[in-house]
């Protein structure tokens, strides 16, 4: 179904993100990635999803001019919000440590928003889900850091890793979410676009 919808437009996907772009493949629907890198700095004043729609129509407007007019663009921002901070990718393996520390025996929020955008308009929209950690012990974490690669995920951790697998102990919400795309707000979004 959404590939009919789709048929007529050429759908870029600007993101370099391995799990977006599984999931956006698991739709079924052709794409090309396009990636343009911006510097991702965002106003102090935004809190909670104000900051991922910030970032993902930060990332369209850095491609916006290039789109022809069967073209749609795909952006999209994940941040991890705890204890009213945003806690974004960390910098050095001991910052992942650090992160998961603080995210252990917690409840946290993680929040992608998408941004859909073509030559005509532009649609924003946002998923959060609530995860929470048991208590970590710091051979886990440490184990984790160590054995995986989190310094290229929000909240140093990916919920499909091992860290998620042992660790979490409740999600409520999208789980795609988490991993960084909410395919089924991605699919009916896509569907009214």
């Amino acid at each position: 179904m959404l590939k009919e919808q789709l048929n007529k437009r050429r759908l870029i996907l600007a993101s370099g993100s391995p799990r977006r772009q599984d999931l956006l493949k698991q739709l079924g629907v052709p794409f090309e990635i396009c990636v343009n890198p911006v510097d991702e700095v965002y106003p102090q004043k935004l809190s909670g999803h104000e900051i991922s729609d910030y970032l993902s129509i930060l990332k369209a407007n850095a491609s916006k001019e290039n789109l022809k007019p069967n073209d749609l663009l795909i952006t999209s921002d994940t941040i991890v919000w705890h204890r009213n901070t945003a806690i974004g990718k960390p910098t050095s393996l001991k910052h992942a440590v650090e992160m998961l520390q603080n995210l252990s025996n917690s409840t946290h929020k993680v929040i992608t928003s998408v941004c859909l955008t073509s030559t005509e308009k532009q649609m924003t929209f946002n998923a959060l889900t609530k995860v929470s950690f048991r208590k970590l012990k710091i051979e886990e974490i440490g184990f984790y850091v160590n054995n995986y690669k989190p310094l290229d995920k929000a909240g140093a951790y990916g919920i499909q890793d091992w860290i998620g697998q042992v660790g979490v102990e409740k999600i409520e919400g999208s789980y795609f979410n988490v991993m960084g795309f909410p395919l089924n707000l991605v699919y009916s979004h896509l569907l009214e676009f």
